[in-house]
Formats: C-alpha cells, sequence, structure tokens
C-alpha cells in the first residue's frame, strides 16, 4: 500500500521552506533526506528513495533549502544550509513525538550537498542518530589536492557512504577509502560498481526514480543494522 505524503511547511529563521512528510503505519524510524547542489526535493532520484524507504516501513521527510525554495541555483552558505538541518530534524522529531514515538531514532540523509551539509551539521552538535551519504562529494571534480573530510573524522554515529565507482567528486576512490578508514569502525563504505554521481551506469539506464528505489535497500538494511528499536 502506497504511504500518503503530506506536504509541510519549515520555518528556518524566518524563512519557509517546503518539505514532504511520509509515515507507514508502525514505523519506528525517520530518514530525513535532502537534497544535492542541482536539484531540489520533487526530483525523480529524491521522490523514489523515500518512498521506497516508506514501502519498506521507515518514515521519511524530505525538504528543500531556502536557495532552491527561492529558485536560486548557487547552494546556501553553510550557515545557512545547517540551520536548515537543525530546523528541519526539530520538526521530524516533533512529528514522531505526536505519532506517539518520542525519542525514536532521526537519521539524517543527503545527495551529495545535502549529506555534507548533514555531516557539518551533526559536527557541530545536531543530534542525529546517523548519516547516511547518497554520494558523498569528497572534493570538487579535478580537484582531490582539496578534499572537504577535516570534520568527518570527529563524528562518531554510525555513518554509511554510497558512493559510485566513477564518481568524478571521489577520485581516486583510494582517497574516501582512506578518510573512512581514519574515521573509524562507525563508518562503512558502500561502493557501487560503474555507477557515477548520480548513481547512473553507463549502458546500463534506467529512470532516476528507479535509481533512488534501489538505495533504499541498503540504507534500510543499514539504519536497521544500527537501530536497535525497529522491528
Amino acid at each position: 500500500m502506497t504511504t500518503a505524503e503530506q506536504p509541510i511547511t519549515i520555518d528556518v529563521d524566518g524563512v519557509p521552506v517546503s518539505a514532504v512528510s511520509a509515515r507507514p503505519p508502525g514505523a519506528t524510524t525517520t530518514i530525513v533526506v535532502a537534497h544535492g547542489a542541482g536539484a531540489g526535493m520533487e526530483h525523480p532520484f529524491m521522490s523514489g528513495f523515500t518512498r521506497a524507504l516508506n514501502d519498506d516501513g521507515i518514515a521519511t521527510l524530505r525538504f528543500n533549502f531556502p536557495y532552491r525554495e527561492a529558485g536560486r541555483k548557487f547552494p546556501d552558505r553553510p550557515p545557512v544550509a545547517i540551520a536548515t538541518w537543525r530546523a528541519v530534524m526539530d520538526v521530524a522529531a516533533a512529528r514522531a513525538a505526536a505519532a506517539g514515538h518520542p525519542g525514536e531514532p532521526i537519521w539524517a540523509s543527503g545527495k551529495s550537498f545535502g549529506g555534507r551539509m548533514a555531516s557539518m551539521a551533526v559536527a557541530e552538535g545536531m543530534q542525529a542518530a546517523g548519516l547516511v551519504f547518497l554520494g558523498y562529494p569528497l572534493h570538487a571534480p579535478g580537484k582531490p589536492e582539496k578534499p572537504r573530510d577535516e570534520h568527518l573524522p570527529g563524528i562518531t554515529v554510525p555513518m554509511l557512504f554510497l558512493q559510485g565507482r566513477n564518481d568524478p567528486f571521489a577520485q581516486p576512490t583510494e582517497q574516501l577509502d582512506d578518510v573512512v578508514a581514519r574515521v573509524g569502525p562507525n563508518a562503512t563504505l558502500d561502493w557501487i560498481a560503474e555507477a557515477n554521481h548520480s548513481f547512473e551506469v553507463k549502458g546500463a539506464k534506467r529512470p532516476a526514480a528507479e535509481i533512488g528505489a534501489g538505495l533504499a535497500v541498503p540504507v534500510a538494511a543499514f539504519v536497521r543494522a544500527h537501530s536497535p528499536t525497529i522491528e
């Protein structure tokens, strides 16, 4: 049965942003999902991912950053993005409590930019049960000498990195292997063969919604393994 989605509006320091909440019957955890720099929460990849999680019994809340809400192309600076993450996580926790599950695990996940901003928010003290990265942008394409990893080793919550082997934001692949090794046992790296930054595989064209839905399978398994309250 398809889980009903509820459009909501979240206040971020006086700026309203759009979000979509969905809670299947029996859900005992929530995954909050942020979009990447180039597409909003309604991109088929995003909706395919969250709806597949709903089908697996996990509640979701996906949202827009303020720049996307305003129709701008250039992503918000980290302070604004982190403030957005904090506001959305507070709303997710409140909605879980209203559903009769106060204190349930609330995970933070994001595509590329959205995931990196989630990790920076957690590094600055935002509470999250864990982090899921859908293509972590370790560096700009062609600039491995400028990695965006300085905050990661200090994070102690469980982290899952889902990464395409052909992702230009993580080449050479050994660089991300090293980062995850330095983070320690709370981090897991799952390489997806032949996939690019959008998890597309050359010669195996699939709709974006299907690609996103496919990633929900390992994510749900990881969350269940690290969230004991899930039945």
